[in-house]
């Protein structure tokens, strides 16, 4: 475990270093019409943390997140389950639900709005489309994936379909399912960030996007930075988490 977690941190740093020298280097030949030195966005980020602004929209896109990426675990979860678990049902439903993942999200945020108008419900709804189906699609191949093994020690053992489940399925397919959640996790925050861009009055997305109108190339670089930051470190965590995982299942 060690040598993978130290594998994880050796090449986050080294991504790092090379992006900063990489957004230093392009600063100098783009200059301050379109960009901000790292030292510059570092030091206004800081300063706008510190705002009342900046709390507020980050509390109404954490809450927005939050209950997305809830919603997407557990609806997932539920169709992963049910699909892996039936044969006939998977060979029905996950054609679609592929088919319903290649489609361009974007084109079903008018009928989100239609359907939840603006404000908090449009802006759960579109994270929760975002990552729903990755977590199904990694959940109904871990159940499959399942040795044949253990469902009949489980039969044996007499167990309830659901204590199967719980006992036996659930911890043998987590380290696939756990995968799944970890794109799911990603996903799930762009949605929810693409719905505050546009149809929302609040939240880093909409002043992410009120920031591109005016062109207050500061602010732009400042909450493009915070993001990919938080998105960075918990795909970190969840890597070392899914790695650890993998490892206790061998």
């Amino acid at each position: 475990m060690k040598p993978q977690s130290g594998s994880i941190l050796r090449n986050t740093l080294t991504l790092i270093v090379v992006v900063l020298l990489a957004w230093q280097a392009l600063y100098w030949i783009v200059g301050e019409v379109a960009l901000r030195s790292p030292l510059q966005t570092f030091a206004f980020a800081a300063k706008f943390m510190s705002t009342p602004q900046f709390a507020q929209h980050l509390a109404e896109t954490a809450q927005a997140f939050g209950l997305a990426l809830l919603l997407a675990i557990a609806i997932g979860l539920t169709i992963g389950f049910t699909l892996g678990a039936s044969r006939f049902l998977s060979d029905v439903f996950e054609p679609m639900l592929i088919a319903l993942y290649s489609i361009p999200k974007i084109t079903l945020y008018p009928i989100l709005l239609l359907a939840f108008g603006l404000g908090m419900s449009s802006k759960v709804a579109f994270g929760t489309i975002h990552g729903v189906i990755p977590i199904a699609l990694f959940t109904i191949t871990a159940v499959r994936n399942v040795k044949r093994v253990y469902l009949k020690t489980g039969r044996v053992m007499g167990l309830s379909p659901l204590d199967t489940i719980a006992r036996i399925v659930f911890p043998a397919a987590l380290p696939e399912i756990f995968a799944g959640l970890r794109i799911g996790f990603s996903l799930t925050l762009i949605g929810t960030l693409l719905g505050e861009m546009f149809a929302s009055q609040r939240g880093l997305g909409f002043l992410l996007m009120s920031a591109i109108g005016l062109h207050n190339v500061d602010l732009i670089m400042a909450l493009t930075l915070l993001l990919t930051v938080f998105a960075g470190t918990a795909s970190v965590v969840l890597l070392a988490l899914n790695q650890r995982l993998y490892a206790r299942s061998r």
